[in-house]
């Protein structure tokens, strides 16, 4: 492996700057390192080799005729399959949208495009980012690089593995209730979910839209503050998507001194019972190393978080069983008609669906149409919407009383294959700790804060209140600066000839 492939993006954006590497060199070394080391971890459903190499020579040639250009154009960036991406193929890792190749670009892929990082590939996902493992996969599971029998988080372990092993600088990912940070925590990476609207979602395909959000996957926090600038802004075809731009975030990210003035919530009910004494013996020490740079801890309640994980799931599978009723086998994606009868719009809807959707997306539509049928929307859906409020009181009542809150990304490392897929409720209890701020709409981060006895990374949580990423990456820098998880990567000393 080329020794600079372990630098972070802005030191490669230097590099590229200063004349000490070419964009060409770099995407070419990505692209090497996926061909070598791919085949183990399965981060990449389709590699855009041609398309990322035609970007680095454009980039290289400006930057010899002396333009002006992103400060991260020519470093390459690999892209979660559920953003849509004009002339390549955006499958969501599902059978449904098998081969389907989009006719135009998500908002974040146009940025990306316009600030000229060369686009390595499309990276693997739970089937329409339903899952916390990437196991959901039609496309076959996505493996942890820091121990190949564990998963790599979901569900978007596939932008997380190529980050942590090396084969990308820069990732984008979705986050609808943890799938970015969840990710980030059990594969030694940063992964950020923005304030809600803070980046458009014009070309995710959407999930649970009240509750999606992209967001950057790095191996630094002033990298995933960079992209985030960069991805960030507002709209117009997203109606949801802020005015105001979010600044400041990289100056955050860099700041000097210390965390006096700081004031950082422990949240009482994201620990404890149920985690992992590794996952709270790095999460108090991460607290005291904040301690020791000024900041102020106070433990906060907020009661109403032990019903989040119940109300995320009747609001998420309702908003689902609506958003993927538009895939029904007759305007993109595969077709599959009955083999016996009539040939009718219903039976070519339900044989289409039957052969496309994965048994856990098949639970979620089945779940979200029980919940919004007559009799049962009072009952189920509403209730959880006005669970979702008292949610949203809680964050308001507390960051009244501190700056930002933190707590345990995920409860544990990083589980073994096949150790929870034959157990919903297992598996979904690993969002417990990340699902309150996507129901808040407000911001939250991971960033490595240790090792645990096992060998395997923790994530340490910061969330911020809407529209104060910047106080959020200031934070963050600090957790940061206390330990090197990512250096630590077994990747790291993999064979070259893997």
């Amino acid at each position: 492996m080329q020794e600079f492939l372990t630098k972070s993006a802005l030191e490669l954006a230097q590099m590229l700057r200063d004349g000490e590497l070419t964009s060409v060199e770099l995407t070419q070394a990505c692209l090497d390192r996926i061909t070598k080391v791919d085949g183990k971890v399965n981060a990449f459903l389709y590699v855009n080799a041609e398309g990322a190499l035609e970007t680095a020579r454009e980039v290289d040639a400006a930057r010899a005729a002396g333009e002006e250009l992103h400060a991260l154009a020519g470093v390459p960036i690999a892209l979660k399959d559920n953003l849509v991406t004009r002339g390549i193929p955006t499958t969501c890792s599902s059978k449904i949208l098998e081969g389907w190749i989009p006719p135009y670009d998500a908002f974040v892929v146009k940025k990306i495009k316009a600030a000229k990082l060369p686009i390595l590939g499309k990276t693997n996902l739970d089937e329409f980012a339903m899952g916390s493992s990437t196991e959901h996969s039609a496309f076959g599971v996505t493996r942890n690089p820091w121990n190949l029998e564990c998963i790599p988080g979901g569900s978007g372990g596939g932008s997380a593995a190529a980050v942590s092993a090396y084969m990308a600088p820069l990732a984008l990912g979705t986050d609808t209730g943890g799938s970015i940070r969840q990710p980030g925590a059990v594969t030694g990476t940063v992964g950020v979910k923005p304030t809600y609207g803070a980046v458009s979602r014009y070309g995710a395909i959407a999930m649970a839209s009240s509750l999606d959000q992209i967001g950057p996957v790095t191996r630094t926090v002033a990298d995933a503050a960079a992209l985030q600038e960069l991805i960030g802004g507002h709209d117009p075809m997203d109606s949801t998507s802020l005015t105001d731009v979010a600044t400041g975030l990289l100056d955050a990210a860099r700041s000097e001194g210390d965390l006096t003035g700081v004031k950082i919530g422990v949240v009482k009910e994201l620990s404890g019972e149920g985690y992992q004494p590794g996952v709270l013996a790095s999460f108090n020490e991460a607290v005291a190393n904040l301690v020791a740079r000024g900041a102020e801890v106070v433990e906060v309640s907020c009661p109403n978080f032990d019903y989040a994980l119940a109300a995320y799931y009747l609001i998420m599978p309702a908003e689902v069983s609506s958003n993927l009723a538009r895939f029904d086998g007759m305007r993109y994606g595969i077709r599959v008609e009955p083999t016996e009868g009539p040939v009718t719009a219903q039976r070519v809807m339900a044989a289409t669906r039957g052969a496309g959707f994965g048994a856990e997306v098949k639970r979620r539509i089945i779940l979200g149409t029980y919940v919004l049928s007559s009799g049962y929307y009072d009952q189920f859906y509403g209730a959880a919407l006005k669970v979702r409020t008292l949610i949203q009181d809680d964050f308001k009542a507390a960051f009244e009383k501190c700056d930002v809150l933190v707590s345990p990304t995920a409860p544990t490392t990083a589980f073994k294959f096949g150790e929870k897929s034959d157990d919903p409720m297992a598996m979904y209890l690993n969002d417990i700790a990340t699902i309150p701020a996507n129901l808040a709409g407000v911001a939250a981060m991971s960033i490595p804060s240790g090792v645990a006895e096992d060998g395997l990374p923790v994530g340490f949580q910061v969330i911020a209140p809407a529209r104060k990423d910047d106080v959020m990456y200031r934070v963050a820098r600090f957790v940061e600066d206390a330990v090197d998880v990512a250096g630590n990567c077994p990747a790291k000393t993999w064979e070259e000839d893997a």
